[in-house]
């Protein structure tokens, strides 16, 4: 068979087995073994041990095990209910009301969770049954919290940047700085949103405010205070240089556990299903990891990146050009392919281009986040608006209704990005020349 025809073949076949719902990582490997023996037989498979080796020897996802857990740890102990009940009084004034705390509350989830889906689940668990009886408008409460949840992979730490990390070698902790101002002003952008929403519609969001019992401020700080003292360890402890992220992440889930017994209800029962739990979802993202290493192993094989490479230059295209091409093919892509396997397939195809245009691979990293971000409340397959609709019971059709003014403010903050890139950039380099 012909080598192009054949490469299309398996992409043909790669999407086949996504849209016939096959899990993720298997619907990566199992073309890419295929197309291996097609093109090489049993001597081209002799390449696996050897990739299969390389995709797990990195120090850089030893983080993403230690960040699932803190955030396990502290979403069984109950901690998550009670950050989100001492946000809910500290903005129960401010138009919204409950809707405003589900963006909060997901964004202070997100900078311990590193984790879209796990934001979107932690909050939307503790925050529907009261948005339900509250008699919160339903379509803009799911929309707010599966969008809210896309927050979890761009608030740092992000188990998507770490990810693209490893592919790239880029520094974890630029892409982590690089995060925090895109991620400050997407948060802000979604809460300005639900305020302008509310006051032209007040019925989305009722009036329950009443009157704030004694020391209710007072209370709310004291039940916040304890995720904000480890966000600001961690992160303060990494961008000082003091701690790798790794070694930020195993102090954090130590901190967590003091926290946890301290302010929340650990017992072993608790530790136990944390810990099970987070061997579940790390299992699943290193297995995506590893299956995406050895597609790129099969495509460099076959040379697709460099004939991408030499196809997408010859096409001279301007770098606004470019960032159109990357629209569209996220957008496709985020329709058939959650955030990590969005990731892991495209990253290594598109990264060899970045120097062509004279872009940042720290920019670059925060603008496929963003990316992803969008993909990850895309129909059919944006995972959050299923997490959120699972937890509401609810219409799909009203959770995807309601992330289509989100899906637009994230729109504006690409634009923005590539208009002026230092919104990413000027931490980084600002805190890298101090």
């Amino acid at each position: 068979m012909d080598g192009a025809v054949l490469i299309v073949t398996i992409f043909v076949l790669f999407i086949g087995l996504l849209a016939a719902g096959m899990a993720v990582p298997f619907a990566i490997l199992l073309p890419a073994v295929l197309y291996l023996f097609l093109q090489g037989g049993w001597a081209a498979l002799h390449g696996l041990g050897m990739a299969s080796w390389g995709s797990m020897d990195s120090y850089t996802l030893t983080a993403i095990p230690l960040f699932v857990l803190m955030a396990e740890i502290l979403q069984g102990s109950g901690l998550g209910v009670r950050v989100y009940n001492g946000l809910a009084r500290l903005v129960r004034r401010v138009p919204g009301g409950l809707l405003q705390t589900n963006i909060a509350g997901c964004a202070v989830f997100a900078a311990v969770s590193g984790s879209s889906i796990a934001t979107a689940a932690s909050i939307g668990q503790v925050a529907l049954p009261q948005l339900k009886a509250r008699k919160y408008d339903m379509r803009v409460a799911t929309g707010s919290l599966a969008a809210g949840g896309t927050l979890g992979i761009l608030v740092p730490p992000s188990i998507g940047m770490i990810v693209y990390a490893s592919f790239t070698d880029t520094s974890v902790v630029k892409l982590f700085m690089a995060g925090v101002v895109p991620g400050v002003a997407l948060t802000l952008m979604f809460m300005a949103y639900v305020v302008v929403a509310a006051l032209l519609r007040p019925h989305i969001a009722p009036d329950n405010s009443g009157d704030a019992p004694p020391m209710s401020a007072l209370r709310a700080i004291f039940d916040i205070v304890p995720f904000m003292l480890l966000i600001a360890g961690i992160m303060g402890a990494i961008y000082s240089g003091i701690a790798t992220p790794t070694e930020a992440a195993a102090a954090g889930c130590l901190f967590a556990l003091v926290i946890a017994r301290v302010f929340g209800t650990l017992t072993w029962r608790v530790l136990y299903e944390a810990l099970k739990r987070s061997m579940l979802t790390v299992s699943n993202i290193l297995f995506i990891t590893y299956a995406a290493f050895i597609f790129s192993y099969a495509m460099a094989f076959a040379g697709v990146g460099e004939e991408i490479t030499r196809f997408i230059i010859s096409m001279q295209l301007s770098k606004a050009g470019f960032f159109v091409a990357l629209f569209v093919l996220f957008t496709l892509l985020g329709a058939l392919v959650e955030s990590l396997g969005m990731i892991v397939i495209t990253v290594p195809l598109l990264y060899p281009l970045l120097s062509s245009y004279g872009i940042d691979p720290v920019w670059f990293g925060v603008v496929v986040v963003v990316f992803i971000e969008m993909g990850q409340i895309t129909p059919p397959i944006g995972i959050n608006l299923f997490v959120i609709q699972g937890i509401s019971r609810g219409n799909l059709a009203d959770v995807v209704a309601g992330t289509v003014p989100f899906h637009a403010l994230m729109f504006v903050l690409l634009s923005l990005l590539m208009v002026w890139p230092e919104l990413a950039l000027w931490l980084p380099n600002h805190l890298a020349a101090g």
